[in-house]
């Protein structure tokens, strides 16, 4: 089955084509990645896809639907959720608060329920932290779930955004340079809890990335940009061995 398919997808910036006719079909349970040299227009299809930016022309579809021109609210709660280069997290809450905070989509009580804590309130409330904790367990974060997110080591702040956008309950869950900052060890670990979530949760991911060991490790497809165009597509070890791909990346 198709869950993120797009087609003639684009923007343009007054008279720059930041990204033209971008075509993408993606199947249920792929790791698909979306690479190319900086400025090719790789975030700004996150953005398009999360509804940051409105496209200029083009549709984009999550399991059929047409998402085209919708919020990130209405995104997100049909089941888009994504990562960023520069790590959103909330602060000054704690690890466990970050995941919480982030269940709307799956638990919620109404505001008379929460003023007066009547009895439903205190179970979602139960309810809400066993799936936190589940899914901080998946990260190996379960014993920092007290601690305040600015106080979290680099990598592990990398880990909780990835924990953090999993508890909207997504289709699709987009990596925005998820191994952007880490040691190789810590590369090593995440390449491990990106094939734990997709084969356990029956997650379809799309990644960017830039670390091209990850991504000839745990891509099934690729897709490259350059300045906003499509250069190539397909399986992974073709697209890289790809004469222009390499071109693109290393110059003439």
């Amino acid at each position: 089955m198709t869950v993120l398919e797009t087609k003639n997808l684009g923007i343009d910036f007054g008279g720059l084509h930041a990204v033209s006719e971008l075509n993408l079909k993606i199947e249920q349970g792929m790791l698909y990645g979306l690479i190319g040299p900086n400025g090719a227009g790789k975030t700004t299809v996150f953005n398009i896809l999360t509804g940051v930016y409105k496209p200029t022309f083009g549709t984009f579809y999550l399991n059929g639907e047409n998402l085209t021109g919708l919020s990130p609210i209405e995104i997100n709660k049909k089941g888009i959720a994504r990562t960023f280069q520069n790590i959103r997290l909330f602060g000054n809450m704690t690890v466990e608060q970050n995941v919480m905070v982030a269940l709307h989509n799956e638990f919620n009580c109404n505001l008379f329920e929460s003023i007066f804590r009547l009895p439903r309130h205190f179970k979602v409330e139960k309810q809400m932290h066993k799936k936190a904790t589940e899914l901080l367990e998946v990260f190996g974060l379960s014993k920092e779930k007290d601690v305040l997110a600015c106080n979290l080591p680099y990598g592990k702040q990398r880990k909780l955004e990835i924990a953090r956008a999993l508890a909207t309950n997504p289709k699709l869950l987009l990596l925005d340079e998820p191994a952007a900052g880490m040691n190789p060890n810590e590369t090593a670990e995440l390449m491990d809890n990106i094939r734990f979530i997709r084969d356990n949760f029956n997650m379809t991911i799309l990644l960017i990335e830039h670390d091209m060991k990850l991504v000839s490790g745990i891509c099934d497809e690729l897709t490259v940009l350059n300045f906003g165009t499509l250069l190539a597509s397909g399986k992974t070890t073709e697209v890289l061995n790809n004469p222009e791909v390499i071109t693109a990346y290393l110059g003439e």
